[in-house]
């Protein structure tokens, strides 16, 4: 049986041409800054995304981590969207790490007020400070989407004027940049510093790449050997996210328009609950009575996803996903429903 796997983009495989320019890559210690081929990808992405200089990251959670501990002082709240990654998925690592504080806001669709972004800002002697704001593009508990660039500008004069850092965790930023038809430098623009993962939709299998200013990016470097992110020959896991930026950013729109075909047809099913507005890049995020037994029974014939909660299950759209793969899940995923709606 053939499995379709939507999960997540994170079970991308690496392409031939990124397994190729992995076993061919010029190799040194990256401990010592010697690893020409790191040097290349972080030159690299720096120049795209309009940033002085630019660092690579074993994951996405050790990015947005040493983006923290750069930016805000032990002791200060961070403002964070409501369901933001970094208060939900990375085990508290603000407060242990760092010493820092969340201060979430309301976020609907991942989208802040600057209003309420505003009343979470803290001056007095008996509150904890705030350190710094941070967003999250695209969005991943509210189903990848997208925060408007009017909106992340707003916040960003915000935090200009209150003299706060203002941190971007674009773990799925490719995709916000290329749905709003954007350059990474034009996407990037209103932050001080940006997380972007190489290992989800561009397919890379490993890596996230922080990028910052010139000073930034150096004291990262010490929170990332202090976190445990020395590396050595890197050479060989930068290599594929070369390729990854330079032939796979553009085909991600490939990715949305699967994910809007698959919640179109998953919103005429029965017994389905299903937010259109909601889809903007590569996520659907349904409702139905009972998630996790849909999933088991989805998993049974093929599907694979993820029951986020009792009643809602995620699917993610990425490039070994095909047209065919999003009408035969349709057909599966709905033989899966019947049970549950004849009980």
């Amino acid at each position: 049986m053939d499995i379709i796997d939507l999960r997540s983009d994170t079970v991308t495989k690496p392409t031939p041409a990124m397994r190729k320019a992995m076993a061919e890559a010029e190799v040194g210690d990256d401990v010592y800054g010697e690893d020409p081929t790191v040097n290349r990808l972080q030159a690299l992405i720096a120049e795209k995304t309009g940033f002085e200089a630019a660092l690579f990251m074993p994951t996405g959670s050790q990015s947005n981590q040493v983006a923290l501990a750069t930016h805000a002082a032990r002791g200060y709240e961070v403002i964070a969207p409501e369901g933001a990654h970094i208060y939900e998925y990375e085990i508290g690592a603000l407060c242990v790490l760092s010493g820092l504080i969340p201060r979430l806001v309301k976020a609907p669709y991942g989208v802040p007020e600057v209003a309420d972004v505003k009343a979470a800002i803290k001056h007095s002697i008996h509150q904890a400070p705030t350190g710094m704001i941070v967003l999250e593009n695209t969005h991943n508990k509210a189903g990848g989407t997208i925060v408007p660039m009017a909106r992340s500008h707003e916040i960003a004069q915000l935090a200009q004027d209150e003299s706060l850092p203002f941190h971007l965790d674009g773990a799925r930023g490719f995709n916000a940049a290329v749905a709003l038809g954007l350059s990474l430098s034009e996407f990037c623009k209103p932050y001080d510093s940006v997380s972007l993962c190489l290992s989800k939709g561009l397919g890379a299998p490993v890596g996230t790449m922080l990028v910052g200013s010139k000073d930034f990016i150096n004291r990262a470097h010490r929170y990332r050997k202090m976190f445990g992110g020395g590396m050595r020959q890197a050479g060989v896991l930068a290599a594929a996210g070369i390729v990854a930026i330079e032939t796979m950013i553009d085909r991600l729109k490939e990715d949305h328009e699967r994910a809007r075909g698959l919640a179109q047809g998953l919103s005429t099913l029965p017994g389905v609950s299903l937010d259109l507005a909601s889809v903007q890049t590569n996520m659907v995020y349904f409702s139905v009575t009972d998630a996790p037994a849909l999933a088991s029974r989805m998993q049974a014939s093929g599907v694979l996803c993820n029951a986020m909660s009792p009643t809602s299950i995620r699917l993610v759209t990425h490039h070994h996903i095909t047209d065919t793969d999003i009408d035969r899940s349709l057909k599966l995923i709905e033989a899966a429903l019947e049970p549950s709606l004849s009980a």
